[in-house]
């Protein structure tokens, strides 16, 4: 389903840095235990970013492409990129991986077309939430669907899924005393190629929040990161929301020093022009 006999595994385990997440001597089984360290240590290494689009260039998701951007060359990527990345290496690892669609919630109350992918892996008969790519708020770690309403603890962050009508499943975030939805899902199965459809509006559709606008994010212990248009946000376990602007002659130092995003010379370059055009 995710090509994962195609994966370079070593490649991938070595980007991710997972001998050091997990420890040298750990095995790599299809268990609850490979799972969160795979997961956490995908999280840690790979940025959430959608410069291509930005850049006005084709999102491939075939995964020799996605491997070739996200292990190799040590970029970043957007949900179909990470999620797409993270399904072959679980599945070469021996992983039962499927797809969901999901309905970004964090933008207001209007409903929103499914534009969103994640992944639903069994371990023992058990599912579990795995998503790497929804950017700064996304879980660090694989989230229970087992059993909905209950409090998941990810070090000093707070996730739950809560219930709906029709089998929807909600996943929320805790901020400031109160639950937050991050996105909504079905049970209906998504194959690689309905997020090629997916990517095809994100990547390219003027009313996409991608398109026309630099976004890039990262999931943290202690701080979450995320710069969106000019605005550099650090996101606090306490509820405290940091923001600045990030003016251009520095873009390039946010990008390695906050996102740990390095560029070719010439991205950097393209960039760096659009980015000044914006003023």
């Amino acid at each position: 389903m995710w090509s994962g006999d195609q994966l370079d595994l070593d490649a991938y385990l070595a980007r991710i840095g997972y001998r050091e997440e997990s420890g040298p001597d750990r095995e790599l089984r299809p268990d609850l235990a490979t799972l969160y360290a795979v997961h956490r240590a995908h999280t840690a290494a790979i940025t959430f970013e959608s410069l291509d689009v930005l850049l006005g260039r084709p999102v491939a998701l075939d995964l020799w492409s996605v491997e070739e951007k996200l292990v190799h060359g040590r970029r970043g990527g957007y949900c179909y990129e990470q999620n797409s990345l993270l399904a072959a290496a679980l599945e070469r690892i021996g992983f039962e991986v499927s797809g969901r669609g999901a309905r970004n919630r964090t933008r207001g109350d209007a409903p929103t077309a499914v534009t969103h992918a994640v992944l639903v892996v069994t371990v023992d008969g058990e599912p579990w939430l795995c998503d790497a790519g929804f950017g700064h708020q996304g879980p660090r770690e694989p989230v229970p669907l087992g059993e909905t309403g209950v409090e998941v603890r990810q070090g000093k962050w707070a996730y739950r899924v809560r219930e709906e009508p029709d089998g929807i499943l909600v996943l929320c975030l805790r901020r400031e005393g109160a639950w937050r939805d991050l996105y909504a899902f079905s049970p209906q199965r998504y194959h690689p190629v309905d997020y090629v459809v997916l990517n095809h509006y994100s990547s390219g559709h003027p009313l996409s929040s991608f398109v026309g606008r630099l976004v890039v994010q990262r999931p943290g212990d202690e701080v979450r990161r995320a710069l969106v248009g000019r605005e550099l946000t650090l996101l606090h376990p306490d509820g405290r929301t940091v923001r600045r602007p990030v003016a251009e002659e520095e873009l390039l130092d946010v990008l390695d020093r906050e996102f740990g995003l390095r560029l070719s010379e010439r991205d950097a370059a393209e960039l760096v022009g659009i980015y000044s055009a914006e003023d």
